[in-house]
């Protein structure tokens, strides 16, 4: 099956009340990970390219070791762009073969972000790919994205019949209590997402999908894991997945993942080095960095997502 859009898999994902998993890819290990968890549980998966992940492992070398995921697999993958930063990064990777590309111009003054939006959308539909764009502003820093949190601010209900009637995006992000990044909330905090701005949202825009970002839980088990063994991770907390879960089952088609994953992969190449010092080889250690992540996925497909056998 070769790299589809999100909107099929996104109209039977609202229908369904579940939500599709995009986890963040950086490297070979983490693609296997993330496409063998969804291939066991039979889910359809998004693997999306952050910034940060262009710079690293360069996005020719990501587009073709998905392209091999795609080779070995018979469940629907997308590929998406995550966090676009301007239409020229947008193009560039409609061009060199996305099948979903986000544009990212919420920081920008309204009009602004609609006119970079739509000409974005204008040149992606062109080619066959659709678009992800946001309203609001999650707190919060991951690779390019850098958001204080008192600049944070909740999607207003009132703004997305315009933004999405004007732009033509395929699905939105919105901000209702997710954050970016692993550090998160203090013990002590009970951190909750604005159910009612969803059922809102969902309300002006019904059949439309929405997209949560920074949607990671920070499985506290790893860190502890990390921490055994010489890391050192304050305790955090993230949005409960009890609440992940109650998102999907409503107008939520796509959650976000990232940092569960990166602290999956490093604490089991912490817990291998330590136990095995002699050790130097990557097969070893990345290779029980690819397990472990690939159970993690395997949890969100099965008990957050609720995407499994969806494929």
């Amino acid at each position: 099956m070769p790299l589809v859009t999100t909107k099929e898999m996104f109209k039977k994902a609202y229908d369904g009340g579940y939500a599709v998993g995009a986890f963040n890819v950086n490297n070979m290990e983490m693609i296997q990970a993330i496409v063998e968890a969804a291939n066991e549980c039979k889910s359809p998966v998004i693997l999306q390219v952050s910034a940060g992940a262009r710079k690293y492992a360069n996005p020719v070398y990501l587009r073709h070791l998905v392209q091999a995921a795609v080779e070995t697999t018979d469940i629907p993958i997308a590929m998406h762009l995550d966090h676009g930063a301007d239409f020229e990064i947008c193009k560039s990777s409609i061009d060199g073969g996305f099948t979903s590309v986000m544009i990212d111009a919420s920081s920008k003054p309204w009009e602004e972000n609609i006119a970079i939006t739509k000409k974005v959308v204008e040149y992606a539909h062109d080619h066959g790919v659709v678009v992800e764009a946001e309203l609001g502003k999650l707190a919060g820093i991951e690779d390019d994205v850098h958001v204080a949190d008192h600049d944070a601010m909740f999607t207003s209900p009132d703004e997305v019949e315009e933004f999405t009637s004007r732009t033509g995006i395929d699905s939105l992000a919105i901000a209702i209590g997710t954050s970016h990044g692993a550090y998160k909330f203090k013990p002590g905090q009970d951190p909750k997402l604005r159910i009612d701005i969803l059922e809102e949202i969902g309300r002006r825009l019904p059949g439309f999908p929405i997209v949560l970002h920074g949607a990671s839980s920070v499985p506290q088990e790893q860190v502890a894991v990390v921490n055994q063994f010489g890391g050192s991770m304050p305790n955090a907390i993230g949005i409960p997945e009890s609440e992940l879960r109650k998102a999907a089952k409503l107008a939520v088609c796509k959650i976000n993942i990232d940092s569960d994953l990166r602290v999956a992969f490093t604490a089991a190449i912490r817990k291998h080095l330590a136990e095995n010092p002699s050790h130097f080889d990557p097969r070893q250690y990345l290779g029980d960095a690819r397990v472990n992540m690939k159970e993690m996925v395997k949890h969100k497909i099965i008990d957050v997502l609720g995407s499994a056998n969806k494929a």
